[in-house]
Parts: C-alpha cells; structure tokens; sequence
C-alpha cells in the first residue's frame, strides 16, 4: 500500500510580519555589532558628560567680580567667592558692568521686594544669585546677546544630532542593501517575502534604532539639566525636544528610504558614495545653515518648511520663540507628504534596481513601470 506524503512547504509570512522579520533581522545585526554599541555608549556618555559639566561649571563659578554699591553692601556681607568692588551709586556700578572690569553690580533698590537688584550684562552669573538666598530682580543690558549664545548652544545640539544619526544609520542601511546584493542574499530573502516588505522592514529597524538613541539622548538632557538644577534652560528646552523628536522620526523615515534606494542602483561598496552623495548633502545642509543662520528669522523660517530641513529649524525657532503655534503643524504635514510621496519613489527604485548587477542601473530605468 503506498502512502502519500503531506508534508507542505511552510507558508510565506504575511505582509506584517514579513515586515517585522526583516526589521528584527536589522535590529539583532546591529545590537550585535560591536562598532555599534561601543560607538552608542560613548555618544551616550559624551552627552551625559557635557551636560553635567557645563552644568557644575555655570554653578561653581568663584571669585566673580561684582561692583557693589555703599547702600547695598549689608547685602553681600558674609557671603563667600566674591571679589567686591564698592561703588558710590548705582551709575557708577552700571558703568564697571559695561567696562566688563566686573560680571555683576548689585545696587541699593527702593522699588524691589528684596531691597537691591542686580545688573548684568548679558546674563547673571549662576553662582552669585544662588548665594544671594532670594533671586533679585535682574537687569540685563544686552539681553540678545545671553539669548544668542543659548540659540547657538541649542543650534549645535540639534544639528549635530540630526546629522550624525541621519548620515550613520543612512550609511548603514547603503551598505547592508549592497552587501546583500553582492552576497546573493537578497536573492533568498525577495524569494519569501516581498521586496517591498524588504524595504519596509530595513528602514522600520533602523529607525527604531535611530528613535531610541534619540530618546536616549533626550532622557540624558532632561537628567542632566535636572541634577545640575538648570531648571529655566530644560523650561525653555522641554517643547523643542519634543518637537525635534516627532520630525526627526518622518524625516528619519523619508531619508532612511531614500538611502535604500539609492543603494540598490550599485552592485559594489566602493559605488555607493556615487548614489548617496546627493542625500549626504542633503543631510549636512541642516546642520551648517542652522550653525551660520541660528540668528536669521528668514532662513530658519524657510528651513522649518522644507521637508530635509524641517527637523532642524522648526525646533529652532520653537525654542527662539518665533513660531506661532499652527507653523509646527503645517510643517509636519508637509513633512508626512513628502515622505509619503519619497517611500512611493524609493520602492518603485528598489524594485526596479535591486536585483540587477553589474554597472550602476541609471535613475531613469529605475523609475521606470
């Protein structure tokens, strides 16, 4: 008597799962790269370093020259780390503030609770107010100036950050496609799944990757800014965090895409950087526009509603105060537009390119139906 046998291939994933498959493949690769997490861990350690260490620096500031004038000494009697200059008014002690001979003048003040007040130039040393017990009222001369070195300080965070995750992890996701290509690997993996669930679980893995160390990153600001008791600075930074966080996911999205495509054109490693220059400078743009302009309402204006740029200047000009509050919308909206309409043209281009070896596959072949 025969017997018939059957036993069936396994089934195919579905779409979702497919997707979720390729995106832990990319997950696991990653967390078990050593480059990776030893990279991760001294980003993560420099933050947290910087953060601490510029707060203690603007909290142990001694010896700060301070004029005082004769009606306000009884203030500053018995308080340590100051180098006390006496002025007879108040006239006098502004004039050494704008000399820069001292960092401060306390001076005698009917009008405050307190009795005195102090006048700074363009910001108040940390130090000298948390040893006056009660905060006085402040008088800055030049207050544009302690605000443009705040914009510039948070200009760099920003930018630096967009450009260093979206230019590594966009390389990452170059090389993996090619070294797939190279290896036939990608001739196994389309053959059980989709290539658009390829591509769909590449850039969902990485920017989930990419989402966490932001988080991360943004946690050791928060803890930072909270042990070093900057208090008015995490205030002021809180909202453009959060900003920055939600468009640096689309924009992570339409670039990690954009990435993939770019490198199915290429069968080689050393080709990629022929493919990926474009977006390379797309991604560095952001970053040195914010550093030059940090202080130009026009070209941050104009940087929050381009989709490459957006992740950058929006957060800028929420935290420099100079976005009303239906700007952030209309430029993420056009952010998931645009990256919407980059995932439709990176999968037609992935398709298209991803099994063809040899000689680059031109853009125009790649687009073609």
């Amino acid at each position: 008597m025969s017997t018939t046998d059957t036993r069936r291939a396994p089934a195919a994933p579905g779409g979702g799962q497919a997707i979720w498959l390729v995106a832990e493949r990319e997950i696991g690769s990653k967390l078990r790269s050593k480059a990776f997490v030893i990279s991760t861990a001294i980003l993560f350690l420099g933050a947290l370093v910087l953060v601490i260490w510029g707060g203690f620096q603007a909290a142990n500031n001694s010896g700060t020259p301070v004029a005082v004038t004769s009606g306000a000494m009884s203030y500053v009697d018995g308080l340590d780390g100051l180098d006390v200059t006496e002025t007879s008014d108040r006239s006098a002690a502004q004039a050494l503030v704008e000399s820069g001979d001292v960092d401060a003048a306390i001076v005698d003040d009917a009008s405050s609770p307190l009795g005195f007040a102090v006048i700074a130039d363009s910001s108040a040393p940390t130090q000298l107010l948390l040893q006056l017990a009660q905060l006085p009222p402040v008088e800055l001369l030049n207050p544009d100036e302690g605000n443009a070195a705040l914009a510039y300080i948070a200009a760099i965070g920003f930018g630096i950050v967009f450009l260093l995750a979206a230019s590594l992890f966009g390389g990452t996701i170059a090389q993996s496609v090619v070294e797939e290509k190279q290896t036939r690997v990608v001739e196994l993996l389309i053959s059980a799944i989709p290539v658009r669930s390829l591509l769909a679980g590449k850039v969902i893995g990485n920017t989930v990757l990419a989402m966490g160390q932001i988080l991360i990153l943004a946690a050791i600001a928060i803890i930072g800014l909270t042990v070093t008791d900057q208090t008015a600075l995490l205030q002021g930074l809180g909202a453009p965090i959060a900003w920055f966080a939600i468009f640096f996911l689309f924009g992570f999205i339409l670039l990690a895409s954009l990435f993939a495509a770019a490198a199915s054109m290429v069968s080689r490693q050393e080709d990629i950087g022929s493919t990926t220059m474009p977006l390379t400078m797309l991604v560095m743009a952001p970053y040195f526009l914010v550093i030059f302009f940090n202080d130009n309402p026009l070209v941050l204006a104009i940087m929050s509603y381009v989709p490459f740029s957006a992740p950058v200047g929006m957060p800028m000009r929420i935290f420099l105060g100079q976005a009303q509050w239906w700007e952030p919308l209309l430029s993420i909206a056009i952010l998931i537009a645009t990256c919407i309409a980059a995932i439709l043209v990176a999968a037609r281009i992935y398709e298209n390119s991803l099994l063809r070896m040899g000689g680059r596959v031109k853009l125009s072949e790649a687009l073609a139906r």
